[in-house]
């Protein structure tokens, strides 16, 4: 697959993958000089090539302004990100990550190949690349045989995994997920997480940034859980998930899944009680 090739790099050491998002010391302000309100205060972290690493928090706690952020959508008030060594802007406009949101924004009108295919079909890609490269992103998904379905023909699961399709269509070296199964139901959200694992083992040397308001779901992807405390958001701790991988039931039951879980919840309960400094002042204030 081209991109395992793309992404493996046989002259870096196993034991140093190289950093695909670096994050220093970001603050983002909201509102003009009398009603300012901080949504984020000083977070820095890193997030290795390959590496999939989850943002968990309370609700309002900045994790969606933190991805927008990294994606380029908005800009920090201060603060450095940098996306495989360039700024959010230039790895955006290089198509060096895709996007999956918390809804999957399909176009009804557009069978589920067509939905898939759109972006290359926007940049003039040749017909039999696209036709190619969707066959193999729909296989991927595990969705080669409802390519011609409309997404209303499809359950919200499904739908998603067409979102999915379709942020891998360039190849990107990172993933960046909003959230992508917080409106589905409990059962199809552990599906859908299954499914995400599958997908990314098919997809090697992709890294992951995942948001998330699970914990379960959190320990079940993660190699890294990166934890947020309420607004604004700051980075609590960092638990390292040194779960085996393939993520089967079996370890889904172990006792270490549900220390971890524990840990994490832990740390969460324990911050509401936590008195912070004043943020930072945005500056011209």
């Amino acid at each position: 697959m081209a991109l395992a090739s793309r992404h493996s790099d046989k002259r870096l050491p196993s034991t140093e993958p190289p950093t695909a998002i670096a994050v220093d010391k970001v603050t983002k302000f909201f509102g003009g000089s009398r009603s300012r309100l901080c949504a984020l205060a000083e977070i820095s972290f890193s997030v290795e090539a390959g590496r999939f690493v989850s943002l968990i928090g309370p609700s309002g706690c900045g994790k969606s302004t933190l991805l927008q952020l990294v994606a380029g959508i908005d800009v920090p008030t201060s603060g450095t990100i940098e996306v495989n060594g360039m700024s959010p802007l230039q790895a955006r406009r290089k198509r060096q990550f895709g996007i999956v949101f918390q809804q999957p924004v399909l176009f009804d009108w557009r069978t589920v190949e067509a939905n898939v295919a759109l972006p290359m079909q926007i940049m003039g890609y040749p017909r039999a690349e696209t036709r190619e490269r969707v066959e193999h992103l729909l296989k991927l998904v595990g969705l080669q045989s409802f390519t011609k379905h409309h997404p209303w023909q499809l359950s919200g699961g499904m739908q998603q995994r067409v979102a999915i399709a379709r942020a891998l269509t360039f190849e990107p070296s990172s993933l960046l997920m909003d959230e992508p199964f917080g409106a589905l139901d409990l059962m199809t959200r552990d599906r859908m997480g299954d499914e995400l694992l599958r997908i990314w083992a098919g997809a090697p040397g992709t890294t992951v940034l995942f948001i998330t308001h699970s914990i379960p779901e959190a320990v079940l992807l993660s190699d890294r859980i990166i934890i947020l405390s309420e607004r604004p958001g700051r980075i609590l701790e960092e638990v390292e998930v040194d779960l085996p991988r393939p993520r089967n039931g079996e370890v889904r039951q172990s006792e270490a899944f549900f220390k971890l879980e524990s840990e994490v919840r832990r740390i969460l309960t324990e911050a509401e009680h936590r008195e912070w400094p004043t943020p930072p002042d945005a500056p011209g204030g």
